[in-house]
């Protein structure tokens, strides 16, 4: 463990590159820094960047490891059980790898830790597939006796975002690993240590030298990992500018296969006849989680009219009331709402908040909290113009725009005016019409009276502009296997 760099009272943590089972120093002479969201302190400027010397050893590694290391002729069952130990050693260490996560973006840790466990679950839920991946024959009616066998792609990249490092990391590299692949997962800038954390736990739990590497770094390192020859396939997570770099990178290296889930501008529609508690609940308290830094954060809020103004009214109660609470240890248990991830966040969010005031009605919050951190109040503006950068761009803060609708079809309409297609939530006790109008949304997921929460069973992504391919479920295993295609001809002896 290393300390160097750090400020006082940081408990300590690696900063270096796992490659090939062991923390090494990146040969690009390059580092990271990392303030603490919550008060803005040094936490490190030491955290090791990945150059293109450090991604081929990387990948030297991943592809020995695939080729010729142990893990080549690892069972399904084998790759199982190393995965099941994984998750318990994860699950044994959720608390010091949720404090990691608060004090590099802010996530109270009581929602930090919590997100461990949707890391340890998605690698239970692919555990059980990895000895279940079967092939299929089809009869020799036309002589030839055909088999599809479904094999990994070989060495895997995945790029993560920060705002649940854990949740994505799982999705990613446990699937890889559970189809046969190795993997190269490089976590965001803004939040690297928690990842870092998990490299010693897979040699813990057995994994050969080489199966799992992690790399620090921002754009330039992601953009050696989805050009570089020899890696297979890149799943990426994080912004649509990025993503497009991400896959042009992709297809003018070795054409790799491309996951890509680039965020969303999500619909909340909420009808007469919903229970109105219930949609205050999710669309309050759901919304605050990680301070609406979610991809699938409801963030514009149509009502229908019969309600608009008792919604309105109780939702603003609700913001306020949260707001009041803003400033609190990250650290503390009870700390419900914390800062945005950094600087750079936060002046993106409050810039679409000045914005907004001149574009939309401003309803309530709107301002920073304190003078140290990134504390923003939680905001609801109300009837932006239709062109508003706050009606169209993904804000990814705590800010919330409202307005109201006669119909259904409209509903629809103002739901689908969008480039993006990631989740929608519906509120209304006709269950008719819920799978009515979740046909008719433009979008890759659909929650009916609750916020959506992502489940191990069952695909995620988006339409239209949120991205390419889907992860978790069996959807997400198959992204990580190739189909070959074998014929027999019968008719030779």
């Amino acid at each position: 463990m290393t300390t160097n760099g750090t400020s006082d009272g940081y408990k300590p943590f690696e900063t270096k590159l796992w490659i090939n089972n062991e923390f090494v120093e990146a040969k690009s002479g390059k580092f990271l820094t990392i303030y603490n969201p919550h008060d803005t302190s040094l936490v490190t400027n030491k955290v090791h960047v990945a150059g293109p010397e450090d991604v081929d050893a990387a990948v030297d590694a991943a592809e020995a490891a695939f080729k010729a290391g142990p893990w080549s002729s690892f069972s399904g069952a084998q790759r199982a059980a190393l995965m099941l130990k994984f998750a318990d050693l994860a699950d044994a260490k959720a608390e010091d790898l949720g404090y990691l996560e608060t004090i590099a973006m802010g996530a109270p840790i009581m929602v930090a830790a919590s997100i461990v466990g949707f890391l340890t679950g998605v690698f239970r839920y692919y555990a059980g597939w990895a000895d279940k991946i079967a092939g299929e024959t089809y009869p020799a009616d036309d002589g030839l006796y055909k088999i599809v066998r479904y094999e990994p792609l070989g060495v895997t990249a995945s790029i993560g975002a920060w705002n649940a490092s854990y949740m994505l990391f799982g999705w990613k590299v446990a699937a890889a690993l559970a189809a046969g692949n190795t993997v190269i997962y490089k976590p965001s800038e803004k939040a690297p240590l928690g990842v870092l954390a998990l490299g010693p736990l897979f040699k813990e739990a057995g994994f050969p030298p080489g199966v799992v590497n992690v790399l620090n770094g921002g754009g330039e390192t992601g953009h050696l990992l989805a050009s570089h020859m020899r890696i297979a396939k890149v799943s990426f997570t994080g912004s649509l500018f990025s993503g497009k770099k991400v896959q042009e990178a992709a297809t003018k290296s070795n054409l790799k296969r491309c996951t890509l889930e680039l965020g969303g501008k999500s619909p909340s529609l909420i009808f007469n006849d919903a229970d109105i508690e219930n949609a205050l609940n999710n669309t309050s308290n759901g919304f605050f989680v990680l301070s609406g830094q979610v991809c699938v954060a409801g963030s514009r809020v149509y009502v229908e009219e019969g309600i608009a103004d008792k919604f309105i009214e109780a939702l603003k109660a609700r913001y306020e009331a949260v707001g009041s609470t803003l400033g609190a240890s990250t650290l503390e248990p009870t700390t419900f709402m914390g800062p945005l991830a950094d600087k750079a966040q936060f002046e993106r969010v409050m810039e679409f908040i000045e914005s907004g005031k001149k574009e939309a009605e401003l309803v309530a919050g709107g301002n920073r909290v304190g003078e140290k951190g990134y504390h923003v109040q939680p905001t609801i503006f109300l009837n932006a113009k239709s062109d508003a950068r706050i009606y169209k761009e993904e804000i990814f803060g705590p800010v919330v725009h409202i307005k109201t609708f006669k119909t259904e079809e409209e509903a629809i309409a103002l739901a689908n005016d969008t480039s993006y297609g990631l989740s929608a939530t519906i509120y209304t006790s006709n269950l008719t019409r819920a799978l009515r109008v979740s046909a008719k949304l433009e979008t890759g997921t659909v929650a009916i009276n609750s916020t959506w929460f992502p489940s191990n069973q069952t695909p995620f992504g988006g339409s239209k502009q949120s991205g390419l391919g889907r992860e978790s479920g069996k959807a997400g295993l198959l992204a990580y296997l190739e189909a070959k295609t074998i014929h027999v001809n019968m008719n030779v002896d």
